[in-house]
């Protein structure tokens, strides 16, 4: 059984929505790949109170709990002085934390002024974490079951602190055993035509199938227990890989098999044919080429304004390509357009994109109808209109 963690985060401008808690999905992410079990994340604001209470209620309930902000020097920092009242110990002074701070401000030619000596506070027991480019230190307290590990919220400072110190504090207190994720990237198919397609599909005992939805692709996420077959799981992947057929473009499985983009996997074939691309395009107005610039393989790359011409857009696009192959001479032309569909309400707008992709060897051509806000759309565009590409280089990925 996994030891069950919770993340908690402390600050008023979390819950007023002024700053997104990326603390939490990046904390959420490093304690999966330890190996324990994230059962909930939890943000409040500066309420003496209320944060005294949640961590009696965590005491109870989770092994570990990664607590994140409040460690400042001004009085809206309330995490030491709600942890001191829920686990009633005193603050004491600490005086190598107090000597740190000291020296943080001294490296950099300034003064301390005397409110941070309350970041030297740390309730009775708590052992501490240094900050090497901060002034709040951390510090770690076992209250009833669980173990907390309190670091300030500025991210660098407290990414720096988990992966120096407060990682090896866990692997130290837990036998972990963490947990393989495999992740399968999708272009051109949704969440829904995804579980359409692995319907058939029956899971192993605990392994657990996901999905997650970005404007530019869609990925299947597998979890395995560490110990399962190794066979098994190729077996599984290849089975998910053929359902969900030339829609996958990568398979990613760290640290044996890094994740890639799908840049990335065309770039790399065409680095692996000698092969260059000129590129034309609209609706992502330049976020192709934005993406592909100083690549090797990069011939031309031009933005085309205005919408397609009436007429068959194929025929349209066929003429298009080769004159401009003949204007920019690649191995492969790649060129994308749209018409918009003028019903569409605002503020959304509705159209649909046309891609198309002249080789040595014939035309390929691809039409796809689209509806959202104008940023979603050209994310959309530059991954559909580089994925017939890859499609064509590389129609499969085997594991």
């Amino acid at each position: 059984m996994s030891a069950v963690a919770e993340i908690f985060s402390q600050g008023e401008e979390l819950i007023a929505g002024h700053i997104a808690d990326t603390n939490a999905a990046w904390l959420s992410q490093q304690l999966l790949q330890l190996g324990l079990k994230v059962s909930r994340h939890t943000a409040v604001g500066d309420d003496l109170d209320a944060l005294a209470a949640l961590f009696t209620e965590i005491s109870g309930r989770a092994d570990c709990c990664i607590c994140t902000g409040g460690l400042g020097p001004t009085r809206d920092d309330l995490t030491s002085e709600a942890l001191s009242r829920a686990s009633g110990r005193e603050l004491l002074f600490d005086p190598e934390a107090y000597r740190n701070i000291e020296d943080y401000f001294q490296s950099r030619g300034r003064a301390m002024p005397e409110i941070n000596r309350k970041q030297a506070l740390l309730p009775q027991g708590a052992e501490r974490i240094d900050n090497p480019t901060g002034t709040a230190p951390g510090y770690s307290l076992r209250l009833g079951r669980c173990l907390f590990i309190c670091l300030p919220g500025v991210p660098a400072e407290m990414q720096a602190m988990f992966q120096t110190q407060a990682q090896a504090r866990l692997q130290r207190e837990f036998n972990l055993s963490p947990d393989r994720f495999i992740t399968l990237r999708c272009v051109g198919l949704g969440e829904s035509a995804m579980e359409q397609r692995l319907q058939t599909l029956h899971l192993p005992p605990r392994v657990q199938l996901g999905f997650r939805a970005a404007p530019d692709e869609v990925q299947a996420k597998l979890r395995l227990p560490r110990d399962f077959p190794e066979a098994g799981k190729t077996e599984l992947v290849a089975q998910i890989a053929a359902l969900l057929g030339d829609a996958v473009y990568a398979v990613d499985e760290p640290p044996e098999r890094p994740g890639g983009s799908l840049l990335d996997a065309v770039g790399d074939e065409l680095h692996r044919r000698r092969a260059s691309l000129s590129l034309s395009e609209s609706l992502s107005h330049g976020l192709l080429a934005q993406q592909c610039w100083g690549r090797n393989w990069l011939r031309r790359a031009d933005i085309h304004g205005p919408e397609l011409a009436p007429g068959d857009p194929a025929a349209i696009l066929r003429a298009e390509a080769e004159n401009f192959i003949r204007a920019h001479p690649a191995d492969y032309a790649l060129l994308q357009r749209y018409r918009l569909t003028p019903e569409t309400p605002a503020p959304l707008a509705g159209l649909v994109l046309y891609n198309a992709l002249l080789t040595g060897g014939g035309f390929k051509y691809a039409e796809h109808r689209l509806l959202g806000r104008l940023p979603h759309l050209q994310q959309q565009a530059a991954a559909l209109t580089l994925d017939l590409l890859r499609r064509h280089l590389r129609p499969t990925v085997c594991h």
